[in-house]
């Protein structure tokens, strides 16, 4: 393993063991008796401390330089409380720099100084963002707990095939030219609706999947080309039982994820 610890891992109560941490150079102080390193993953951020004698291994340290180190988790004098590990930092004995970085076309902050376009070309940067990092996050914990909640249900996740024949849907197919096929196009789907209807019939009552769905048609503030979707399918149910299943997952989501409780849920 290249590292013991993660950057948002380390507490009071490990001062004193030796750890080898890894990670993106957030920001160096240079304050000539010492040095100061931010060092960052996507767990959080540790400081480094360097003795004046270690000016060498500091000097030409960049912004995003990715490092390893090796050193002693100590108390720290100025504590941070704005960061869960703002009351230790490390003592630096060794460092290796795993890969050199170019200066960032803008920051790496939760506030950046770039355009929505200059992040876009460099989107592998600004998804090192705590703002993106945290969408991602919250996306994956969404997931897990729809599944959870839908297999308390006795539903089952069963996956459809994406290339299939075109079916009449609201919009545009996206075709992809068959090889074997001269002339022949398999179509992605806008939906599973064909094959959520199979399982139906093939007494697979009720089904889900978070499936991702492709539809040809002009760019809106609510409509994209590609798409990702909770989708469901029941049998034997009336139309109240399937508004109290989805209500309640809506109900169970926001409470999970946000800590947000409703007492009833509005109907249109």
């Amino acid at each position: 393993m290249y590292r013991s610890h993660t950057n948002g891992e380390l507490r009071i109560s490990n001062i004193n063991q030796e750890v080898t941490l890894c990670g993106w150079v957030q920001k160096k102080r240079d304050l000539g008796a010492m040095t100061f390193v931010d060092l960052r993953d996507r767990y959080g951020i540790t400081q480094l401390v360097f003795s004046d004698t270690q000016s060498e291994l500091t000097a030409n340290l960049g912004r995003e330089f990715v490092i390893q180190i090796t050193g002693k988790v100590a108390e720290r004098q100025s504590k941070n409380n704005n960061i869960p590990t703002g009351e230790i930092e490390i003592i630096v004995s060794t460092l290796i720099v795993l890969n050199k970085s170019k200066t960032p076309p803008f920051t790496i902050e939760d506030v950046s100084d770039g355009g929505e376009e200059l992040r876009m070309q460099y989107r592998y940067l600004d998804l090192r963002r705590n703002p993106l990092r945290k969408n991602l996050e919250l996306r994956h914990r969404l997931s897990i707990e729809v599944r959870k909640y839908l297999d308390s249900l006795n539903f089952l996740e069963i996956e459809t095939p994406y290339l299939i024949k075109s079916t009449p849907e609201g919009a545009r197919d996206f075709v992809v030219p068959s090889r074997m096929n001269a002339g022949q196009f398999y179509a992605l789907p806008q939906s599973p609706q064909t094959f959520k209807q199979l399982l139906m019939v093939s007494g697979y009552d009720r089904y889900y999947q978070i499936v991702r769905c492709f539809r040809d048609e002009d760019l809106r503030a609510d409509r994209q080309p590609e798409f990702t979707q909770i989708d469901c399918e029941m049998a034997f149910v009336t139309q109240e039982d399937i508004l109290q299943t989805f209500e309640a997952l809506m109900v169970h989501l926001f409470q999970v994820t946000k800590g947000i409780d409703f007492d009833s849920f509005p109907r249109m």
